[in-house]
């Protein structure tokens, strides 16, 4: 959840993939991190969709690519858990 916006965990899991897929290219040929969007991606969940139409989609993926972490329990990425930091 980001805000008023809910998407399913396992569509967060498939947007911090194609984020961090978009880390591994050469340094030299990789678009700055601040150009980069998503949205250009073919394989984006549809769920995100309405996102790129946004103003502030940018923030929004951070904060989702941010709560999908690999070192957070899937309790944890939920905003219904309160305690686990």
């Amino acid at each position: 959840q980001d805000g008023d916006l809910k998407f399913p965990l396992e569509s967060v899991k498939k947007l911090k993939e194609l984020i961090d897929g978009n880390r591994h290219i050469n340094p030299r040929m990789m678009v700055p991190k601040a150009s980069y969007s998503p949205c250009q991606e073919k394989h984006l969940p549809e769920e995100f969709w309405p996102v790129c139409k946004r103003e502030d989609a940018a923030m929004i993926f951070r904060r989702l690519s941010l709560a999908a972490e690999d070192d957070l329990c899937e309790i944890c990425a939920n905003a219904a858990c309160a305690g686990c930091f």
